[in-house]
């Protein structure tokens, strides 16, 4: 392990290698099957997606559903909500209901933080509207630090639902922000993105490339929308997200 990677993230990174799965346990499954009410809020998974889209109040100040909603193979804060077991994860990300709801939870919380997905395939967002909208939710995300470790969370889920494909559509499309912007950056963020954000990919070619077009940008480099857009094209036409270099040393 580097000391640049956090120990839970290197755990992550590794897939958990000291962990036993528990199969009795199967609290996620049964919740994202809509099977189970999470606790302490007593819903439905598919009632919180009903009634909870655009709460702004309830999903900032409430702290036991982001368990529920992204569940991971780490012990969160909310002791009646479980840790991800191996066969829920294999049972979840085959499931297509399942994995629907899962990403309407990635919806919901988006639009909680200003954005929306243009596309399930390759990851792309937006910002949402109107613009004082999205103003407001920006706003919030970069003074509500408790979110930052929300949002490792949810690239974490993402990944163990088959979805990571999503996780660099986020990762670029802030750094777009930060870049062409100057939006959704501060030093808890910018840190955040850098040393926990950006290492929630276990492919490696992205994770590296990612973190390289990362420090490109910090140290002065820009990074429009237009590269945003086609780093994600590039990996829908290719299946890689990294610029080749052709024989002359130019890049695709």
């Amino acid at each position: 392990m580097t000391a640049s990677v956090p120990r839970d993230i290197q755990a992550f990174l590794d897939d958990y290698p000291n962990q036993r799965d528990d199969k009795p346990a199967s609290a996620n499954l049964e919740f994202y099957s809509n099977h189970r009410r999470c606790r302490p809020d007593n819903m439905l998974i598919d009632e919180i997606h009903q009634r909870w889209f655009g709460d702004y109040n309830k999903l900032e100040r409430k702290h036991g559903f982001i368990q529920w909603l992204f569940p991971i193979r780490e012990l969160g804060v909310n002791y009646e909500s479980q840790p991800l077991q191996k066969h829920e994860r294999e049972a979840m990300k085959t499931n297509e209901e399942v994995v629907q709801r899962v990403i309407q939870s990635y919806r919901l919380m988006l639009d909680f933080y200003g954005m929306q997905l243009e596309s399930t395939e390759t990851g792309l967002l937006a910002r949402v509207e109107p613009e004082s909208k999205n103003a407001e939710r920006y706003a919030n995300l970069n003074r509500s630090f408790h979110n930052y470790l929300r949002i490792s969370r949810i690239l974490k889920s993402l990944s163990e639902m088959g979805l990571e494909r999503l996780n660099a559509g986020f990762l670029l499309f802030v750094l777009n922000e930060q870049s062409e912007h100057n939006e959704l950056y501060n030093h808890t963020l910018a840190d955040s993105m850098d040393r926990w954000w950006a290492n929630c990919i276990r492919n490696e070619e992205e994770r590296v490339w990612i973190a390289s077009t990362i420090r490109k940008v910090r140290q002065g480099a820009s990074f429009t929308r237009a590269m945003y857009e086609q780093a994600l094209e590039r990996r829908k036409a290719t299946g890689s997200i990294v610029e080749k270099e052709d024989d002359d040393g130019t890049t695709d």
